[in-house]
């Protein structure tokens, strides 16, 4: 079960508060709406304009999903977004995104569908004084689905 964050993000100002969290109940983000407009803004960027994702006549007569859904890496991209929205990091001075030790996209994201972040914090490692490596475990929850668009373990580095 997942503790919603409501309006205010959760501060965490230093290590200490990151340590607290390890272990702890999933917080999530609030919901996002992903129109076709996003997802052809992404498509252009990426230049992946596969009809699946782009071409809603194709797709609604072509499609296992009768209607195009959103492309799998625009989902894990938000991520950012959505996990930024459940945290802030008052007195952190640096954060890198140090990759994904696993990524599963698991169920298709369609057009207009709304998505959530559920976020725990699943390890974090020392690395240098006041700098830290953690390991953030992300559900892309979809509204009304059982199944959820993406899970993966997300690696940040830290430093405060």
């Amino acid at each position: 079960m997942t503790a919603a964050v409501g309006s205010s993000p959760l501060a965490l100002p230093g290590i200490d508060a990151l340590r607290a969290l390890v272990g702890a109940p999933p917080l999530t983000s609030p919901w996002m709406r992903i129109d076709q407009s996003m997802i052809d803004r992404f498509a252009d960027v990426t230049l992946d304009h596969q009809w699946i994702h782009v071409d809603a006549e194709r797709a609604a007569s072509e499609s296992p999903y009768g209607r195009t859904i959103a492309h799998g890496f625009l989902s894990l991209s938000l991520l950012s977004h959505l996990v930024g929205s459940v945290f802030t990091y008052p007195g952190r001075k640096t954060s890198v995104n140090y990759g994904f030790d696993r990524v599963r996209f698991t169920a298709a994201v369609p057009v207009d569908a709304e998505v959530r972040a559920s976020v725990k914090l699943a390890e974090l490692t020392d690395v240098a004084a006041q700098e830290v490596r953690v390991a953030w475990d992300v559900t892309l929850e979809i509204a009304g689905s059982p199944r959820p668009a993406l899970v993966a373990r997300w690696l940040v580095q830290m430093r405060y």
